[in-house]
């Protein structure tokens, strides 16, 4: 792709995308082939305004997102009571938290990082850097594929931020595990199986922090799907004309996100950005629209971006509690009759997660995951 002058007035923002598209290279193969300036589809004409405005970011460090330790979930006493006040109080509030001592080993944490991103300790490169050649062989822009990666999925109707992702549908339904990438393979199944654990014991402080029984968000199949990206942000050379990832939120029930210690996400509260600081072993935990739908606005699904930055590359994995494309027949989810009074009717009418899930990957909306 050609280095284009930002203020072109011939400029084909098609014919570009479509360039960038076949590489199946992505961003990485951009700044691998020692790009200095940004081609102008990456260049985002209101970053500067926003970026600049007073309520763009904090000046007030010594507030963040809530911390939540689940080290003492299962102590006698009021612990529990305690971490689902914690619970309610973040999802209502902010839409996020942190939690910690979540029973997952760091090594675990260490490895699904590293199987996104860095060498193999053998000298095998790990999916996002490796060999272009061999990458090129899951590029794909079919959101029907259980695995799958490409450069912002929804390029053509929205803004193209500086980013390459690996998208994997974990669940529901038997995984054929050669349809993972063969370089972190292994690594993803590890963390699958400990990420289920956490996601139960998530859902069900959700379910008690909205005074329901324990089981019920299970019951309702809120676990049944997990949806998994793995984001790669590269280096940009001008980071203060484009995005890592634009404003959005996130689609499903609940996203958990693992991410490294380069920092750059901030999420908007009280029309404010605030930075997320990394914080070493912790899951950061958002709110998704399905559980503000079914919530009835209880929990609200809140913004959030990330920066693009000079440093890096910053890695992270997310994955969202939510069905795919794939569930045709799924559940319909409307808010949940126990939240619902004569004071506080439906907001939301029923729908499929599917729906939203098309919905998002063929309209021009406030969508992603970090």
């Amino acid at each position: 792709m050609v280095e284009a002058d930002h203020e072109d007035g011939g400029y084909d923002r098609n014919k570009e995308l479509k360039l960038l598209d076949e590489t199946k290279a992505g961003v990485k193969g951009l700044v691998d082939a020692g790009l200095t300036k940004l081609p102008k589809i990456f260049v985002h004409d209101n970053h500067k305004v926003n970026v600049s405005s007073p309520s763009s970011s904090s000046s007030a460090t010594n507030v963040s997102i809530p911390v939540i330790d689940l080290g003492s979930l299962h102590e006698e006493g009021n612990s529990r009571h305690e971490i689902v006040q914690k619970v309610k109080d973040a999802g209502e509030k902010w839409g996020f938290f942190q939690v910690v001592n979540h029973e997952i080993p760091q090594s675990v944490l260490d490895e699904m990082l590293d199987g996104v991103r860095k060498f193999h300790e053998h000298g095998v490169r790990k999916f996002h850097e490796q060999d272009a050649e061999v990458k090129r062989e899951f590029y794909s822009r079919d959101i029907t594929k259980r695995v799958f990666y490409n450069t912002n999925f929804n390029f053509s109707t929205s803004e193209v931020n500086w980013r390459d992702t690996l998208y994997c549908l974990l669940a529901p339904g038997p995984l054929d595990p050669h349809q993972l990438p063969s370089i972190c393979r292994d690594v993803i199944i590890e963390y699958l199986n400990h990420l289920k654990k956490l996601a139960l014991t998530l859902l069900e402080l959700l379910s008690e922090a909205l005074g329901l029984e324990g089981n019920y968000l299970k019951d309702i199949d809120c676990a049944e799907g997990i949806f998994m990206v793995g984001n790669y942000y590269p280096p940009c050379p001008q980071p203060e004309l484009t995005w890592g990832l634009s404003s959005h939120t996130d689609l499903g029930f609940v996203t958990i996100l693992l991410q490294d210690q380069v920092g750059g996400l901030q999420v908007f509260h009280e029309n404010q950005w605030f930075d997320i600081t990394p914080f070493p072993g912790a899951f950061i935990i958002n709110v998704g629209d399905m559980m503000q739908l079914i919530t009835n606005d209880k929990f609200m699904s809140a913004k959030h971006r990330v920066m693009a930055q000079k440093v890096g590359p910053r890695v992270s994995v997310s994955c969202s509690l939510r069905q795919h494309v794939q569930n045709e027949c799924g559940r319909m989810y409307g808010p949940i009759k126990e939240l619902v009074t004569k004071e506080n009717p439906p907001i939301y009418k029923e729908m499929k997660m599917s729906d939203l899930v098309k919905l998002v990957y063929t309209t021009k909306l406030d969508y992603d995951e970090t």
